[in-house]
């Protein structure tokens, strides 16, 4: 434990920095943004003691605020007001983001992967430029919420017979589903990463998790809160359409579109009517496709490898960002994770690059050129490098393997070799 420690005692050290950093450049008002309008109410409440104003008061995503409503109450040991909530409410987001890197670092360092490799890790875990984005405009959660998928796979991939650790990757993937919705696309990787024995456990956990933090707004808002998630799923009659996602080139130009606070968006479409109704179900479509697809070819009998429960988590995410109309900078953050932890699962000893370079262009294409060029021209760039790169991974998870390709159907796998002290050679299984 001590060996571990120290071991991790710097990397620890730059993540904490990493994200008192972020806290500092993101979270310096909320007046403008998400927070103010849909979190800020519920917890008011809460610190006054309303509790069930908390929870009618709550948004689609209220899971997200039962989960850190300890956080929110902290301010109140010593008088601190409604940004110091705001600003509380958001560090245990940040502090899982400096967990998963030190967790993916520890994993690399006992790969002996370099230290450069290491440190970009770190960064586009702990310093994504993506990160400041979402707390910029108020939403945290999709940081926990990434953090918890990542996590859920993770140690669903280190179960086997022997070692049972399904009940826990069924609480954090539970956890996960209880802070947005969108992470019951990680349900099916983490399912196929468990031994089948296991599968039924984990899902028990996860939805225990679920129901016991959702409980409560279904009771308390009589309904309201099923009607408001089913309105996330299927959100008829939305005026989102954003510029970076697949069905950007099928909406029209009309009148000049607003945004939420009433700021002109100059150059943007309005959306066909039938893509915000189709666009949600057709996400969860694709991921429980792409689970079946993985189950059907082999993991009714085995578990997944963890490297291709990771792939799979990540071509999930990044279609859930390319299908939804609502597309948005830090809706790429649970992919980027994902995709992070899948080039620390790779055996190579290449930094994560992928991940970066991935990060960069979502901030090139949603901060940078939202200020300079048109939002035709935005779509056009976001789509030139994220529809490639979703069609790479398809190819990368569901093509044979080589060894696959060059064995005969049914021919059995030889046995690997090594050689013995006394120079004869012994069947390894």
């Amino acid at each position: 434990m001590r060996q571990r420690l120290r071991e991790n005692a710097l990397c620890a050290s730059l993540g904490g920095a990493g994200c008192a950093t972020m806290a500092w450049l993101g979270l310096y008002g909320f007046g403008w943004n998400d927070y103010s309008n849909e979190v800020r109410p519920a917890y008011e409440a809460l610190v006054r003691g309303h509790l069930l104003s908390f929870l009618r008061l709550a948004p689609a995503y209220g899971g997200s605020l039962i989960e850190r409503a300890p956080f929110a109450l902290a301010p109140g040991l010593w008088g601190g007001g409604t940004l110091a909530v705001y600003r509380m409410v958001a560090l245990p987001c940040l502090l899982a983001t400096a967990a998963l890197g030190v967790w993916l670092v520890a994993r690399m360092r006992a790969q002996g992967r370099s230290q450069l490799a290491r440190a970009v890790a770190l960064v586009v875990c702990v310093a994504n430029p993506i990160t400041l984005l979402a707390l910029e405009v108020g939403h945290p959660e999709e940081l926990l919420g990434a953090c918890l998928c990542v996590a859920a796979l993770l140690v669903a991939g280190r179960s086997s017979l022997a070692r049972d650790h399904s009940l826990l990757a069924g609480a954090l993937l539970g956890l996960a589903i209880a802070n947005k919705e969108w992470a019951l696309l990680a349900a099916g990787p983490v399912l196929l990463a468990l031994p089948p024995a296991r599968r039924i456990r984990c899902l028990a956990s996860a939805a225990l998790v679920a129901g016991a933090i959702l409980a409560p707004l279904a009771l308390a808002t009589s309904g309201s809160f099923a009607a408001d998630t089913r309105a996330v799923a299927a959100p008829a009659g939305s005026a989102i359409f954003q510029p970076w996602q697949v069905w950007w080139f099928l909406g029209y130009h009309g009148a000049l579109v607003h945004g939420s606070f009433g700021a002109p968006k100059p150059g943007y479409r309005i959306g066909p009517a039938w893509t915000s109704t189709v666009t949600h179900p057709l996400i969860l479509l694709a991921g429980l496709a792409i689970a079946a697809t993985l189950w059907l070819r082999g993991g009714r009998k085995a578990a997944l490898s963890e490297h291709d429960a990771l792939l799979a988590l990540a071509l999930a995410l990044l279609l859930r960002c390319l299908l939804d109309t609502w597309d948005t900078a830090y809706y790429t953050l649970p992919f980027i994770f994902a995709l992070l932890a899948w080039e620390v699962a790779r055996p190579t000893r290449n930094p994560p690059l992928l991940a970066f370079a991935a990060s960069a262009l979502v901030w090139l294409c949603c901060s940078w050129l939202a200020l300079h060029v048109s939002a035709d021209v935005q779509a056009a760039s976001f789509l030139a490098w994220s529809v490639p790169l979703a069609a790479w991974l398809g190819v990368r998870l569901f093509r044979p393997t080589l060894a696959q390709r060059a064995t005969p159907a049914g021919a059995a796998r030889a046995q690997e070799t090594t050689v013995s002290a006394l120079g004869r050679r012994v069947k390894t299984s």
